[in-house]
């Protein structure tokens, strides 16, 4: 992990675009930008564990990270994965409490680490607080959602979800893959079953032609049928 003054003001990032500090103005981006440090983590590098902590928010400024959370039998779960100008450590932050996930980046990263007093100042900031607890509570529905869905469904409609997931979200690389290489095993963690379970459904489906792998890279070459799985539609 590297930590680095870069000269980068939050008045001028993109960024800030696609999360709550777009209700901020000028002025208190400025504070903010004045505390803040840009922290680099190589891929699986550990951004802060179940547990902890938290000192402040950090806003992803590239790359991606797995958030998981270790159930009572010790294993780990995926509950989401988080990507550029997503906010870690927001709920803790209003609730004062432990994180109750783990962050490890999934990429190489940068993200933007803004101190808890100083987002604190900033809560007589009526539309800011309005745009962060809304942001929170689509995550909630969303998470809700997401979680309703999957259990309904088998592990290969779960796996056809996911794969389209991947490709929709983060994009092909130039040979058509999707650019965003996950373990068999965090594949397996975000369906429910094995890395040995998610292997042999892998393998099924590029028997039947519904993607091409290329070790750890995946291709989605029919994305109808995939997701006529992802439905029931077909089985």
């Amino acid at each position: 992990m590297n930590k680095d003054h870069l000269d980068i003001r939050c008045e001028s990032c993109i960024i800030r675009e696609l999360n709550s500090f777009n209700a901020l103005n000028k002025e208190d981006l400025s504070k903010i930008s004045d505390v803040k440090q840009v922290i680099s983590f190589k891929k699986g590098e550990q951004v802060f564990i179940e547990g902890q902590k938290l000192k402040g928010v950090y806003c992803i400024k590239s790359g991606s990270t797995k958030l998981s959370k270790i159930s009572d039998n010790g294993n780990s779960q995926i509950v989401k994965i988080a990507r550029k100008g997503e906010l870690l450590g927001k709920r803790s932050l209003i609730s004062e409490e432990s994180t109750n996930l783990d962050a490890i980046a999934l990429t190489d990263m940068e993200l933007c680490f803004i101190p808890k007093e100083k987002i604190l100042e900033l809560s007589e900031n009526k539309s800011f607080m309005k745009a962060l607890l809304i942001n929170i509570s689509n995550e909630l529905k969303k998470s809700d959602n997401e979680f309703v869905n999957l259990a309904q469904k088998s592990v290969k409609q779960r796996l056809s979800h996911v794969l389209i997931y991947l490709n929709n979200e983060f994009g092909n690389d130039s040979e058509g893959f999707i650019s965003l290489y996950l373990k068999r095993k965090e594949i397996g963690d975000l369906i429910g079953t094995s890395k040995e379970g998610c292997i042999r459904m892998l393998s099924s489906f590029k028997e039947k032609k519904l993607i091409d792998i290329k070790g750890k890279r995946i291709k989605i070459i029919n994305k109808d049928d995939l997701s006529k799985i992802d439905l029931g539609l077909i089985s």
